[in-house]
């Protein structure tokens, strides 16, 4: 599910700088999808560790903000961060919402969920003209769409597509890592 075909990669030559920042990327998103998936297995089986899992999960949001810092500064780094923790807490409302059976609620916090997405797609372009609002939006919505079969296996007690799913979404993910990456060296040419 890699987008280049095994043993090829876009460039002839990358930096050390560039191989550290698809590397941080890569490890925050692998952890966004991690800690998304403990704290929905945490919600819907009322785990005792639930309230640690989600302070963890809502870390992710802290660090990908802050992994923008050096690039933008700030400010920038501190309201991507905001947009990413307003991601997640709206994600772990879903969850509680569908586990209650309030299927209203649910259908209004989805809503909102995307136009969250929206948010982000539209903040990172403003930022940076090597994401495409139309495909960073198809991205978020991609991973929105995986995020809720996760956590609508997992309330259907349907383990194995749980499981299954899952291996979609972390590639997914780190797909989206890299196009942020690649985004950020292209705006950034110092880092090719």
């Amino acid at each position: 599910m890699y987008p280049y075909p095994v043993g090829v990669f876009p460039y002839t030559c990358i930096s050390k700088a560039h191989v550290e920042l698809r590397s941080i990327m890569r490890l925050l998103w692998e952890q966004h999808v991690t800690w998304t998936r403990l704290t929905i297995l945490s919600l819907v089986f009322q785990l005792p560790d639930t309230e640690f899992v989600v302070a963890r999960l809502l870390q992710n949001a802290t660090d990908m903000g802050n992994s923008l810092k050096p690039y933008y500064g700030d400010a920038i780094g501190d309201k991507y961060g905001d947009l990413i923790r307003e991601h997640l807490v709206i994600a772990a409302d879903l969850v509680k919402a569908a586990k209650s059976g309030d299927q209203k609620a649910a259908e209004a916090i989805e809503r909102k969920w995307y136009a969250n997405a929206d948010e982000i797609a539209q903040f990172l372009n403003y930022i940076n003209p090597y994401l495409p609002l139309n495909e960073v939006r198809k991205m978020l919505y991609e991973h929105l769409a995986l995020t809720k079969s996760e956590a609508v296996f997992m309330l259907k007690k349907d383990y194995q597509s749980g499981v299954a799913v899952f291996d979609i979404i972390e590639a997914q993910a780190l797909h989206m890592a890299d196009e942020i990456t690649d985004a950020i060296v292209k705006q950034f040419p110092y880092l090719s």
